[in-house]
């Protein structure tokens, strides 16, 4: 996936399977409704908050960062979807990472969650009231998963 730009519409059809797959995991919106797909796109690109998700597979990429998270990780768009998401934790850290991912998966989403992750330079930092969920395709397929959380505080 191409970095989210103006051209693109923000990846507009990316973030319509999150806020869909929010809204039907949750029963919120994760952003406005009544604004547009690329409105949406990049309402949540820009925002104040961070908004990630990876992909399937056995040892998931990241396929999607909004600015916050770039700036939070360090990491420039194609370092950042090109890292598999376990490695946002270190080692002793991904265990706990996995089972929690697993509790998403069978459960469709949690709120609440909080962990250490860590930047592109090796600085910690907490991440706190974080919510996990699902994501699906149109078809109903599984596409990975996603989190947000605004609060985060450095080690």
């Amino acid at each position: 996936m191409l970095e989210p730009t103006p051209q693109n519409d923000y990846q507009a059809d990316h973030i319509h399977y999150l806020r869909c797959s929010f809204r039907r995991r949750l029963g919120k919106d994760l952003v406005d409704p009544a604004l547009t797909p690329q409105e949406a796109a990049r309402v949540i690109y820009h925002a104040p908050y961070v908004v990630v998700s990876h992909g399937v597979g056995a040892d998931p990429i990241f396929n999607y960062g909004n600015q916050a998270a770039l700036q939070l990780f360090a990491r420039g768009w194609s370092e950042f979807t090109a890292l598999p998401s376990r490695q946002s934790a270190e080692l002793p850290d991904q265990a706990e990472r996995a089972q929690i991912l697993a509790t998403v998966t069978a459960q469709g989403f949690i709120e609440h969650y909080g962990g250490i992750r860590i930047d592109r330079t090796g600085r910690r930092f907490r991440i706190q009231d974080v919510t996990v969920w699902n994501l699906e395709d149109n078809q109903g397929v599984d596409y990975g998963q996603a989190a947000l959380y605004s609060q985060w505080e450095y080690l």
